[in-house]
């Protein structure tokens, strides 16, 4: 039931969403400058004569074209701006003709450029109302840095936003803001209500006056000197493995362009030695209107915005901005890189979105290629691809292509590291972005996607056969902007020793689909499944939301694709789905797989390289299997390409599960009965027969809890969510072997087979059905998680010839029976599930903060299994029948509560549960359950006093660290690990409250879980403001809690990343932070009041959401958690609302923040032994040994 992978590729348009800054993830950071001479100054009294003098004379853009003019002369030209493809791209050329029949444009979209050639687009959308985002996108980002700038893009971004007074009339608002880098771009938004709270004005205006402050940013040495500290630290923080892989990755991938050498990230000694006018330059270079685009999406009027736009950006011009580039020689080397840049590059030739690069194309023979996306490795003399070498460059152990055989070629690079523990895999492919404009180009993207999902299925069934070569594998090709490309890639992890194994198993798989295409089954299963989602999403219309629209919005223009509506796509997908035959899509497999299929030596192999990147462990004997080298990697690869293959052949998959005269046969054998739904935190018992509103709660006489929940936001689609409580700390009191709950939940997920039907089928029905389903187990609780359409799906052929299938509701209920009734364990699920706590066990021991976070957890526990990570001996130990016996003594009917949310009918969605789950026999698992069973769920183990310091130490070549702050703390609803509650300590602290009023909000179940939440707001704020901006010791700091429910008690936990200098430091301000709150710097009203805007804003918009349903509900009649009830979601808001600064304070005196309390940690890497001392004035993207 492992179905996740397929989400992606079932999107009607891949939604692409950037975190803050700039963490490569193929898949973001922030800036640099230059210097101008003046001009002589003098008054301008007239214009040519024809206007006598006024202040448009002044400042206004001079009509004829010429230089615009002020009260020092004429301004000069921009050293940088360019004739340049308009950014809004298919939005600017509405009446282009194609091809073929153009896709049809959102008819809500309205675009404009001003006139100082600024871009912009606005899209109203009513999800969430009253709400609105605004972002302006820089199109310059590090791979538009000089070689002395490295790193400015993003120290400007930071500089510019973070320095901005404008962005702080925001706070407090409810607004979010924030902003990245990545390679091709800059981004800065900001997320707000569209009227301040309480009455207070428009928002549209503030925001846009934020983003126009970014366009006209000062650059002050106090700001300047805030955000260096801040991005010093964000260089460590990030440079996790991960990241390294991803920079070894990327630097391969592209090698023969700019991005190999201007990660995001910079250079250190290049970022400590910038003074104002080096990051003014840059920001003067390019924050000019002709290089933005600015968008709208949200509840808002669009010829409001218009005219918003128009008075708050036209006066910015690109002659004004280029009068603040004060360095002389920057200024030149950019307008020699804005030259180059125009004469031969994707971004030129493409997109103005496309980072300024060229690409070595991977295509079949013959596939045709725009010449303008064919570029030499030169231009002009510039060396614009960076292929000479520089005095800032690494280290780079190239390997050279090999051409393994006539016309055959494989670009190999290796990464080996002391902290990585498995094997990957990692093959690409470069091919030219197709624009989606019309019903040709469109039906050959749905043809690609077909393919994609068949081959992806495919691989994760083989990926969970008896014996999987491979512990991870992801075939796709996705178009990236920030690439200037699609991106055809193979990602794919297995152990050491298996690395043979899985690369043939893999590429065999691959070039199944390439030479033999799809079945007629996979192509009516994935073609009925994009139709299913289409139509999910033209039901949702503008209830998608703002931040969702707007990223499509975002990537779709980016790329030179047609934005549709939603209902547009749908209608245009029934068209295109049609007319495709199994011949379209073949083909368009073909393509897919041709880097691959190329290799086989009867084939006519494919244009360019093809390209693989292997990391593995360092260190690996010569001798030993899991060694590998270039030489045998590129044979390896070479080899499992001439492996013979047979075609795919089609798998029955069922419609249904349970017939229903079967379930009609087990409904009269045992007849469903409702109960009222009872609560412990003081709500009266509810109807058996009633629908109640915002849910319906009861019970099944089989103990079965429900609840049910209309969500018409996420239109067509459902999550359900089953809870067995228990988890860890049932596998500690019903005495389990350590680890078997959590191996059993895992192998849950990994097996699938039920009734009379095989993994296989179960997983296809999923598929067909549109079923994600995750298993997790807790310290708490075995969860499993169900995302389902609620309309009728698994359907056969389109328009008037469809034949219907159960709807999605049902057979996600049909899936929770079975699991509950006829599951069936399998040795081979088993083994993939002890694998993967095996993998995650070494990994931990090589991941800083992951380690580090154990031995902490290990201390204030006091080696409590519940809450540590399993060790390899455990896992090994656990057999079929006792990770069986453990999960199944948690499948009790009468320990299990159900919750369901979504676009349903209640009623419909009652009777099928009344059906379904009620006919389920009380009595189902008795043989698991165990006599020692205790409902009540333990507590955290009080922790011990007085508090210690830990200090760990990890080998590995890159200098990090990272410190930690924790003590005592309640658990989510205010419980301590006494028994106490929050409220009762505040009231005893607190004897003589001003009135009743105190002691009534005060008793209120819901008070400790709001007076918590808003404590982590005000904390994380002041921490920010403390350790991040005064002291400038870290880049982020976290203060979080454990948040258990059930269990009594818990921790609160500050974590924050430094450099191991400034460690120690940057532990002392999180305490000095922690004690000031208490003491010398008390909570005030105001702190409150923002905290109160976060909460409320984030609690609202996650009602959106179906998933949140579940989660609010699940717990809601579980006796194991008093409080929880229903006015824990009817009374929030006006918990939150009635709380009061002092109501803080006091219940900051129930964490264990007293000094002699607290647990402190650092942890720090260390050089490996037999290592020499490293230079470390750049974070390095190869930062230990590559090659071989």
């Amino acid at each position: 039931m492992k179905l996740s992978a397929i989400v992606a590729l079932m999107m009607i348009a891949p939604i692409v969403v950037t975190g803050y800054s700039f963490v490569p993830s193929r898949w973001g950071m922030s800036s640099t400058q230059l210097k101008t001479s003046r001009t002589r100054s003098y008054l301008v009294m007239e214009d040519s004569g024809k206007e006598s003098f006024s202040l448009k004379t002044l400042f206004g853009k001079n009509k004829s074209g010429g230089s615009t003019q002020n009260l020092r002369g004429p301004l000069e030209p921009h050293p940088s701006a360019r004739p340049h493809i308009v950014p809004l791209n298919r939005l600017a050329a509405r009446d282009s003709a194609t091809s073929g029949e153009q896709l049809p444009f959102h008819p809500d979209v309205r675009s404009g450029v001003l006139d100082n050639g600024l871009p912009y687009v606005i899209l109203p959308n009513k999800s969430p109302p009253g709400r609105f985002e605004a972002h302006l996108q820089v199109f310059s980002g590090s791979s538009d840095e000089l070689e002395p700038q490295q790193g400015i893009a993003h120290l400007t971004e930071h500089v510019a936003y973070m320095g901005s007074r404008k962005r702080e009339r925001l706070f407090g608002t409810g607004s979010q803001t924030n902003a990245y880098t990545d390679f091709h771009h800059t981004v800065f938004y900001a997320a707000c209500p569209v009227r301040a709270p309480r009455g207070g004005p428009n928002m549209l205006p503030m925001a846009l006056d934020a983003l126009v402050d970014v366009m006209e940013a000062r650059v002050e040495s106090s700001r300047l000197e805030k955000e260096r500290a801040a991005v010093l630290s964000e260089m460590t923080m990030v440079n996790t493995i991960e990241y390294r892989v991803e920079c070894q990755i990327l630097s391969t991938l592209h090698r023969e362009n700019r991005l190999a050498k201007r990660f995001p990230i910079g250079k250190e000694s290049l970022i400590r030695s910038w003074q104002n006018e080096d990051v003014r330059s840059w920001h003067r270079t390019h924050y000019r209107p002709d290089n933005v685009l600015l968008y709208l999406v949200g509840d808002i009027d669009p010829d409001e915005a218009e005219k918003a736009i128009s008075a708050k950006f036209g006066h910015i011009t690109a002659e004004k901005q280029a009068a603040g580039i004060k360095l002389p020689e920057i200024k030149i080397e950019a307008a020699e890189l804005a030259d180059a840049v125009i004469s031969k590059s994707v971004k030129a030739a493409q997109s103005w979105h496309y980072p300024p690069v060229r690409h070595d194309w991977s295509v079949p023979k013959g596939y045709p290629i725009d010449e303008k996306l064919v570029s030499p490795a030169e231009v002009t003399g510039y060396d614009l691809h960076l292929q000479n070498s520089y005095s800032l460059d690494e280290p780079v152990n190239k390997i050279d292509i090999t051409e393994i055989a006539p016309g055959k070629k494989i670009r190999p690079h290796m990464f080996k590291h002391e902290l990585l523990q498995a094997f990957s895999l990692h093959i690409f492919a470069k091919r030219p972005v197709e624009p989606i404009v019309d019903m040709e180009s469109f039906s050959r993207s749905l043809a690609r996607r077909i393919a994609l999902a068949a081959l992806q299925i495919r691989l994760n069934v083989g990926g969970r056969s008896d014996d999987p070569s491979f512990t991870f594998v992801e075939f796709n090709q996705l178009d990236s902007a920030r690439e200037g490309c699609a991106v055809c890639s193979l990602d794919m992890t297995a152990e050491p020793a298996r690395w043979r194994d899985a690369i043939c198993t893999s590429l065999s798989e691959i070039r199944k689909l390439g030479v033999y295409g799809v079945t007629p089954g996979e192509m009516e299963r994935y073609a009925s499944s994009l139709m299913t989602d289409a139509e999910q999403l033209a039901a949702q219309g503008d209830g998608i939301s703002h931040g969702d629209q707007l990223s499509h919005l975002m990537e779709t223009v980016a790329n030179g694709h047609t934005f549709m509506s939603p209902e547009q796509a749908y209608h245009m997908s029934a068209r295109a789905l049609q007319s495709l035959t199994l011949e379209d899509v073949n083909k368009a497999a073909a393509e897919l797989c041709s880097h691959i299929t190329g290799l086989n030596k009867d084939s006519e192999g494919s244009e360019g390289d093809t390209i693989a990147v292997c990391c593995m462990p360092k260190n690996i004997d010569e001798s030993s299997e899991a060694y590998c080298d270039p030489e045998s990697l590129v044979q390896t690869i070479y080899d499992a390409c001439q492996i013979e293959v047979e075609p795919e052949e089609d798998v029955a998959v069922p419609q249904t599960l349970i017939p229903e005269d079967e379930l009609a046969k087990d409904v009269e054998a045992n007849p469903p009965v409702w109960e009222g739904g009872t609560f412990t935190d003081g709500t009266p018992q509810t109807s058996a027969e009633a629908i109640t509103r915002p849910f319906t709660l009861r019970r099944l006489g089989n103990g079965i809890r429900v609840g049910v929940a209309r969500n018409p936001a996420e239109s067509q689609r459902g999550h359900l969510r089953l809870v067995a409580p228990g988890g860890r700390d049932a596998e500690k009191r019903l005495g389990f072997k350590k680890g078997s709950m959590a191996i059993g939940a895992r192998t849950m997920q990994e097996g699938g087979a039920f009734g009379p039907w095989t993994r296989e089928q179960v997983e296809l029905f999923c598929v067909d059905h549109l079923l994600m389903v995750e298993i997790t187990c807790t310290e708490e609780a075995v969860t499993i998680d169900f995302v389902f359409p609620t309309t009728n799906v698994g359907n056969v052929g389109f328009g008037d010839n469809i034949q219907l299938g159960i709807t999605g509701t049902e057979s996600v209920l049909q899936v929770v029976r079975e699991i509950i009734m006829g599951f069936r364990w399998e040795e081979d699920a088993l083994g993939r599930s002890k694998q993967h706590f095996r993998s995650s066990h070494e990994s931990l021991q090589k991941n800083l903060e992951g380690i580090s976070t154990e031995r902490i957890m290990e201390t204030i526990t006091q080696n409590d299994d519940r809450f540590l990570s399993i060790d390899v001996d455990s896992v090994n130990e656990i057999t079929l029948e006792e990770a069986k016996l453990a999960v199944m003594s948690q499948m009790l009917p009468a320990d299990l509560e159900i919750s369901i949310a979504g676009d349903i009918q209640v009623e419909e969605v009652l009777d099928m549960v009344f059906n379904y789950l009620g006919s389920i026999p009380a009595d189902t698992n008795k043989e698991f359950k165990q006599a020692s069973a205790d409902k009540v769920a333990s507590s955290v183990p009080k922790i011990p006093t007085p508090g210690k310091f830990i200090q760990l130490e990890l080998e590995d070549p890159d200098p990090r660290a990272v410190a930690y702050v924790s003590g005592s703390a309640p658990n989510s609803w205010g419980v301590l690990s006494d028994g106490t509650t929050v409220a009762e300590r505040v009231m005893k602290a607190d004897p003589k409250p001003k009135d009743s009023y105190d002691t009534q909000r005060r008793s209120h179940p819901l008070f400790g879980h709001v007076a918590l939440s808003l404590i982590s707001e005000i904390v994380n704020r002041r921490l920010f403001s403390t350790v991040r901006e005064r002291k400038q010791l870290t880049y982020d700091a976290n203060f979080s809690f454990s948040n258990f429910e059930r269990l009594a008690g818990g921790w609160f936990l500050v974590t924050v990343t430094a450099s191991k200098e400034k460690a120690q430091l940057a532990l002392e301000a999180c305490k000095e932070t922690l004690a000031a709150l208490r003491k010398t710097q008390a909570i005030t009203a105001d702190n409150v009041e923002s905290a109160k805007r976060v909460v409320i804003n984030r609690h609202e918009g996650e009602l959106r959401t179906s998933a949140y349903w579940t989660q609010l509900m699940s717990g809601i009649q579980d006796e194991s958690i008093p409080v929880k009830g229903p006015l824990s979601v009817t009374d929030f808001l006006k918990v939150v609302e009635s709380i009061t600064p002092r109501d803080l304070q006091l219940t900051l005196e129930t964490l264990g923040l007293d000094d002699e309390d607290l647990y402190t940690a650092i942890g720090q890497t260390i050089l490996p032994a037999g290592t020499g001392e490293i230079e470390d004035d750049v974070v390095r993207q190869a930062p230990a040994s590559i090659g071989s």
